[in-house]
């Protein structure tokens, strides 16, 4: 009798300690690679399509989904045509800032392909990748008014994806 109420307090406390650890998990720990959530995001300034000269700064006051990607990278064709979606649903309060690691490739041509409208910028010397720690694409960080990075999406999003975490900010 002994030995099963042993048993049965044994197992109470590892299920405990199961439903402790679960419910912790769920508070979303920033374990990505990358930039952490909750910290300031780098400014930075680079050159768009046209030639222009394009700084994070310029958008401070709007909501910026910051996004990492490349012409040759399927995930990151995959999610585009939901980013031109969202783009033109979002308003003049989210703008998307999409940064491209490979602009010796014809950047141009891949965006006329795909119809995109929003902002592409070019990282030419690499700089704003590496400043974002950027080790998977696509990887896009949310980042609100303030400047301060809320959320961080490494793989290809969804258009509701994009909602759900501007929603958030």
């Amino acid at each position: 009798m002994v030995k099963k109420v042993a048993a049965a307090v044994l197992l109470l406390a590892m299920m405990t300690v199961a439903i402790v650890q679960a419910m912790e998990k769920e508070e979303k720990p920033d374990n990505l690679p990358g930039l952490k959530i909750g910290v300031k995001a780098p400014d930075f300034e680079v050159k768009n399509l046209a030639g222009e000269t394009v700084k994070l700064s310029d958008f401070q006051g709007k909501k910026v989904l910051l996004n990492f990607w490349a012409t040759w990278c399927p995930p990151c064709k995959e999610e585009m045509p939901d980013m031109e979606k969202f783009h033109k649903q979002a308003g003049d309060d989210v703008v998307i800032l999409a940064v491209n690691i490979d602009p010796q490739y014809n950047v141009n041509k891949f965006v006329t392909e795909m119809g995109i409208t929003f902002p592409i910028l070019l990282d030419e010397k690499d700089e704003v990748n590496s400043m974002y720690q950027v080790l998977t694409i696509p990887t896009t960080y949310f980042i609100d008014e303030k400047g301060i990075i809320r959320h961080k999406y490494i793989s290809a999003m969804t258009e509701d994806i994009m909602k759900q975490y501007v929603d958030e900010m």
